[in-house]
C-alpha cells in the first residue's frame, strides 16, 4: 500500500505543478472540471443513487452548475457572493460535525446529499479557476492554496503519529487526533509565513498567518465531512481510481472546502 502510494504521488505531482503553472486557464479550467466529474461520479456512491438515470441527472446538473459558475467567475463582484455563500455553507458544517454525536441522522436522504454534492463540487471548481486567474501571481497562489492542505495533512499525520493521543472526532474518523491538528496548524502557520513573503500586498504578516490558520481549520472540516459522508455509505474509500490514495474525493476532501475560503480571502483582502 504503502509503496502505491508513493508511486502515485511521485506521478501525479509534479503533473499538478507542471499543469497549474504553466497549462493556460481554459485548459487548465477544463481539466478542472473532467476532475470535479470524476468527483461526481464517485459522490453518486456517496448519496446512494445506484440506477444509471439518476447518476446521469447529477452528472448533468453538476455540468450546468459548472457551466454556470464560469458564467459567475467572469464577473468577480457577482462571484464573490457564490464563495461567500460556500464559506457560509463550511462554517455550518463546522457547527453540525462539532455537535454531532453517534447515531445522529444528518446529511440523510440520497437527495439531500445529492444537492450537497452541487454545493460542494461547483463552487470548488469555480475557486479553482478563479484563484489561478488572480493576476499575474494567481498561478502560484493556486498552487499555494493546493499545497496548503497537503502540507495541513502532512502536519497532522505527523503529529498525530508521534504525539497523538486525544481523539479529536472518534464518531467520525478514529484515526485523526486533537495533536494531529495542532500540527496541521503548526504547518499552516509557516505556509501563512510563505505568502507574506510572496504576496505582502495582501496584508500583514499576522493578517496573513491567521487566514492561513482559517484555511486549515476549514480543511479539517472538509475532511471530516467526507470521511461522515463515506462511513454513513459504508465505505472507506470513495473509489479506486488513485491506487494507495482511494478516490478523486479522497484526495481533494480538504481542497473543496479550502479552495472557495482561500478565493474568498483572496477576493477580500486583495479587492475584488
Amino acid at each position: 500500500m504503502l509503496i502505491q502510494r508513493l508511486i502515485t504521488a511521485l506521478i501525479l505531482i509534479p503533473l499538478v505543478i507542471a499543469g497549474v503553472l504553466y497549462l493556460p486557464i481554459t485548459i487548465l479550467a477544463a481539466v478542472f472540471a473532467l476532475i470535479v466529474l470524476l468527483g461526481a461520479r464517485e459522490w453518486t456512491a456517496l448519496a446512494g443513487i445506484r440506477n444509471f438515470s439518476g447518476k446521469l441527472l447529477f452528472f448533468a446538473v453538476v455540468t450546468a452548475g459548472i457551466a454556470g459558475a464560469y458564467w459567475l467567475i467572469q464577473r468577480p463582484e457577482l462571484a464573490l457572493y457564490m464563495f461567500v455563500a460556500s464559506v457560509v455553507w463550511w462554517v455550518i458544517v463546522t457547527v453540525l460535525l462539532y455537535r454531532y454525536r453517534p447515531q445522529q441522522a444528518i446529511f440523510g436522504g440520497s437527495l439531500f446529499k445529492a444537492f450537497l454534492g452541487l454545493i460542494v463540487l461547483v463552487p470548488a471548481w469555480a475557486a479553482l479557476v478563479a484563484i489561478h486567474g488572480y493576476g499575474e501571481k494567481g498561478p502560484v497562489l493556486l498552487l499555494f492554496s493546493m499545497t496548503l492542505s497537503w502540507v495541513a495533512d502532512s502536519g497532522a499525520y505527523f503529529a498525530g503519529s508521534r504525539w497523538g493521543k486525544v481523539k479529536l472526532a472518534p464518531a467520525i474518523s478514529p484515526g485523526k487526533t486533537r495533536e494531529g491538528v495542532y500540527g496541521a496548524l503548526a504547518g499552516a502557520a509557516l505556509w501563512g509565513l510563505l505568502l507574506a513573503w510572496y504576496a505582502p500586498e495582501l496584508g500583514s504578516v499576522l493578517v496573513l498567518v491567521l487566514f492561513c490558520l482559517l484555511v486549515c481549520i476549514i480543511s479539517v472540516v472538509g475532511d471530516l465531512f467526507e470521511s461522515l459522508l463515506k462511513r454513513q455509505a459504508g465505505m472507506k474509500d470513495s473509489g479506486r481510481l488513485l491506487p494507495g490514495h482511494g478516490g478523486v474525493l479522497d484526495r481533494m476532501d480538504s481542497l473543496t472546502a479550502v479552495a472557495p475560503v482561500f478565493v474568498s480571502g483572496l477576493m477580500l483582502l486583495g479587492g475584488v
